[in-house]
């Protein structure tokens, strides 16, 4: 998939924009995380934007799905649409046409394509500041209505000779209401761009309607859920918590007792686990099985956690099938949540000791399952879990009075080190730690990087420290993916000081 996003707001004459470049970059935040390669343009002028066309055309031959998007001032001339660069000479309109993007060339450009699903979203109906230069009318406002080509989508901030408004917030109003369905599960564009109609008429009192003209001879989707993209396995056991329990299944008493995040219960409850009930089981009551095992031997259960580390021997009577779908079903609850969503946080507390399970040639499948799911969640992993990637990472300390201070975690030559909320900020720029021994902070590294102990690599700038029970790492540190990122919440760790 790829995407061309341009915004622009820095305008001559005094009519400069609030939203699109705001627009532009959060858009191209979503659709990164969906999986398009992006290019991304604001304040372009009119050699920019065709350049950007350009490349945008050289990517759309590699990729089955197209999306342009572009939010700024646009105005129709003679009945063609074009989008205005940030030079646009305004002193007439054949100078526009001639210094502006044609919206016609867009489409000639995505038609002509190898893409199959082409989409192109515009929140540029804004009025024409220059009518009165050109001693134009009222009467032509906004865009026109344009021809969408076979498998093209085009969606209008408000329907054809209207304008659309600015947003009173960080967005525009139409683009708020494409950031808020875009995530929407399972949610077919077209029933997408259904639902930004209603809010962006209810955020505007009516004043302004959004308009799509298609012609996509299939579904699209940004947000197809697990439960559609597996298929190995029952919506209702990749999100367990619809999952119905048949209480006359042995299967299903175990599950329950699981269930109940009690050891007494627990406990017993897996001791009616056998082989027998596991052949004679369903494949999505396996699955089922797996996740609460896990989820018990990440609580209280010693039952549960022994079981895990011999699950070898406790699954060898177990069919082949029956063996891949308890441990798909562990791997999967260390990801996902009860309704099928990845987790913010894995679920880490049995993550290494279910991993060195990949060590066993027979257990392979399972760990394609789960790099499959996670690559199909698009989950922002430093390596995907599974396929046994190797990680190296370097911990940067320095040595002070007999002690090891902790001061960078370079993955990729990249400092990865911040601190979260919890960690304490005295205000002057210093760095308050706290004490850890190597072998604690090295797991915690393999926990917080989800990657396992035996595909990650530790090395330490002084030697010594990597035996050292006397380690300082700041309060709150954290190397979670995009911990230290715009959106992630984190300071990031420089030396001795936040920044």
């Amino acid at each position: 998939m790829a995407a061309l996003v341009i915004g622009n707001a820095t305008y001559p004459d005094g009519n400069d924009l609030k939203n699109p470049v705001n627009d532009a970059n959060d858009l191209a935040a979503k659709l990164k995380g969906y999986g398009f390669e992006t290019i991304v343009g604001t304040n372009s002028n009119d050699k920019e934007m065709e350049k950007l066309l350009k490349n945008f055309k050289m990517l759309l031959d590699t990729h089955d799905v197209g999306l342009f998007f572009f939010a700024g001032h646009g105005m129709q001339i003679e009945g063609t649409n074009y989008l205005l660069a940030i030079d646009t000479d305004m002193d007439s309109e054949t100078d526009a046409k001639h210094s502006s993007l044609s919206l016609d060339k867009v489409v000639d450009v995505m038609a002509r394509s190898k893409s199959s699903t082409k989409i192109i979203v515009l929140d540029a109906c804004r009025n024409n500041p220059w009518e009165r230069r050109w001693h134009r009318g009222p009467g032509v406002r906004g865009l026109a209505s344009v021809y969408a080509p076979k498998g093209t989508i085009i969606g209008f901030a408000t329907s054809p000779g209207e304008v659309a408004l600015d947003g009173a917030g960080r967005n525009g109003t139409y683009t708020a209401a494409l950031l808020q369905h875009i995530d929407t599960p399972d949610c077919s564009i077209e029933t997408m761009f259904k639902r930004v109609r209603n809010t962006v008429a209810a955020a505007s009192a009516g004043k302004q309607t959004s308009w799509e003209h298609t012609s996509l001879s299939g579904e699209f989707y940004f947000n197809l859920s697990l439960g559609n993209l597996i298929e190995e396995y029952d919506g209702k056991a990749i999100a367990d918590q619809l999952f119905p329990i048949d209480p006359k299944k042995k299967s299903h008493e175990i599950i329950s007792g699981l269930k109940t995040y009690d050891w007494y219960s627990q406990n017993p409850a897996l001791g009616k686990l056998t082989a027998d009930v596991a052949n004679k089981a369903g494949k999505d009551s396996v699955f089922v099985l797996g996740r609460n095992i896990y989820q018990a031997a990440c609580g209280s259960s010693n039952v549960a956690s022994g079981f895990i580390g011999a699950f070898m021997s406790k699954t060898q009577s177990y069919s082949p099938e029956r063996r891949k779908a308890l441990l798909d079903g562990m791997l999967f609850e260390i990801f996902f949540d009860s309704k099928g969503q990845l987790r913010r946080k894995t679920k880490a507390g049995m993550f290494d000791r279910v991993f060195d399970l990949q060590r066993h040639e027979g257990l392979k499948p399972s760990f394609e399952f789960i790099a499959e799911a996670l690559t199909e969640a698009r989950a922002d992993l430093y390596v995907v879990p599974g396929k046994d990637h190797q990680l190296a990472v370097s911990v940067s300390v320095l040595e002070k009075d007999d002690k090891f201070f902790v001061e960078a975690v370079y993955v990729d030559g990249v400092n990865v080190l911040g601190v979260d909320e919890t960690g304490w900020d005295p205000g002057d720029g210093t760095v308050a730690y706290t004490q850890i021994d190597a072998d604690d902070l090295n797991q915690r590294l393999s926990e917080q990087l989800v990657v396992p102990s035996r595909s990650l690599t530790i090395t330490y700038t002084i030697a010594g420290a990597a035996t050292s029970d006397e380690l300082r790492v700041p309060i709150g540190w954290t190397v979670r993916k995009g911990a230290t990122g715009p959106s992630g919440g984190a300071r990031k760790v420089e030396g001795s000081k936040f920044v």
